[in-house]
């Protein structure tokens, strides 16, 4: 689980995009400053909204060399993880709450090589996923919850954040990079890189005014890096 960048990963979500245009719009976007494209799976059940699935995605990938950082927010992953496994993503991401299988299933991804990573929502407990942690190449800290798109950014969060980086450094040989979904922008990105998230999904304040490119880049230089 590798890319071009060594420090602070911005993955603009799509999903603050006009889905209609993205591919166009992807061929716009610098790899240089934009990290990870973060596409949200969302399927009326899991959570109550409905965005695309693999088809959708493995069109984009045509559209970009950027990598794909895929979050499932879907009940039962186990049931259609294949089909995500096979367009290839840097990363694809399922819930710990959505499944009674994180372990097999954080496995099967990357047995197939690609990076697994496990989400929490904010009601569940940052302790929860410890122990699978050593399966997993990223833990992703939603600071809001899944499934609804422009909610503001919740405080605890930066206490949950901070938890579950002192536990990765507690354990010999563990590395898990850790990532950070909602509401996040200029004003505060600071403070979520301090806490120890070293992966930022952006949604708004990538895409506000339609310039991704200078938008991240102003992400980087809030966050110091």
């Amino acid at each position: 689980m590798s890319t071009k960048e060594n420090n602070i990963l911005i993955s603009p979500s799509i999903i603050a995009a006009d889905l209609t245009t993205i591919g166009e719009q992807a061929r716009t976007f610098d790899a240089g400053i934009v990290s990870l494209l973060h596409l949200d799976v969302m399927d009326g059940n899991f959570v109550p909204n409905l965005t695309f699935g693999p088809g959708f995605i493995g069109s984009l990938k045509k559209h970009t060399a950027i990598p794909l950082d895929v979050h499932l927010m879907i009940e039962k992953p186990e049931r259609s993880i294949g089909e995500y496994l096979e367009i290839k993503p840097w990363v694809v991401t399922i819930h710990y709450e959505s499944t009674r299988f994180p372990a097999r299933i954080l496995q099967q991804i990357r047995k197939a090589g690609v990076g697994a990573g496990i989400a929490i929502n904010p009601a569940t407990p940052v302790e929860s996923i410890f122990d699978l942690l050593p399966y997993a190449d990223m833990a992703l800290v939603m600071s809001v919850d899944p499934g609804f798109y422009g909610q503001a950014f919740m405080e605890p969060a930066i206490g949950r954040i901070r938890k579950l980086a002192a536990h990765i450094r507690s354990v010999p040989g563990l590395s898990v990079r850790i990532q950070v979904d909602g509401g996040i922008g200029p004003d505060n990105i600071a403070r979520v890189v301090e806490a120890g998230a070293d992966i930022i999904v952006a949604g708004n304040a990538a895409f506000k005014g339609g310039d991704v490119n200078k938008n991240v880049r102003e992400l980087r230089a809030r966050a110091g890096v």
